[in-house]
């Protein structure tokens, strides 16, 4: 019954000692800023962004890299993308006009949303604003005369959790 009786006491001790050790913490991160990250998105030396979807938070950055020897564009399709990313139309250089270094864009996302993006150099939007390969006037045809998948993306932005509330102990 004693040992018993010690095993508790002894647990209730180390629950209190981790409780006072992370209490700093938590009101920290109830009261601090929330953190931005910044997500990659990269353009290997094929004609694809790397991931081709990606969920981040409002307040992150995207950047994307293009390791190829292309350029490609980052261009919004404006028909499916949340207003406040519509008009995006930004070259991404290749290292061969950009003096053998990947090129680099940019982007902060601070809503919630959709952005819905493809490559205008290796899509084209069909008649219901759908990303297609470019095929017979523009695009890479391979040996089997197959011009390939359209080169697009799509980057969900999530709502900003709310602060969580402020508690004593």
């Amino acid at each position: 019954m004693k040992s018993m009786m010690n095993i508790q006491s002894n647990l209730l001790n180390c629950v209190a000692i981790g409780i006072i050790s992370i209490s700093p913490m938590l009101a920290f991160a109830e009261s601090g800023p929330i953190l931005s990250s910044t997500q990659n998105v990269v353009i290997p030396g094929a004609d694809k962004f790397v991931p081709f979807g990606l969920m981040i938070q409002a307040g992150d950055t995207v950047q994307w890299t293009n390791n190829d020897t292309d350029d490609h564009t980052l261009v919004s399709d404006d028909a499916f993308t949340t207003p406040s990313f519509r008009g995006v139309n930004k070259l991404i250089p290749g290292t061969d006009s950009n003096q053998g270094k990947p090129g680099v864009v940019k982007m902060k996302f601070d809503q919630a949303g959709t952005f819905i993006y493809y490559c205008r150099f290796h899509s084209k939007l069909d008649a219901d604003n759908q990303p297609v390969a470019p095929g017979p006037k523009g695009g890479i045809q391979d040996s089997n005369g197959n011009y390939g998948t359209p080169m697009m993306g799509v980057i969900t932005v999530m709502p900003t959790p709310p602060p969580m509330p402020h508690s004593d102990f």
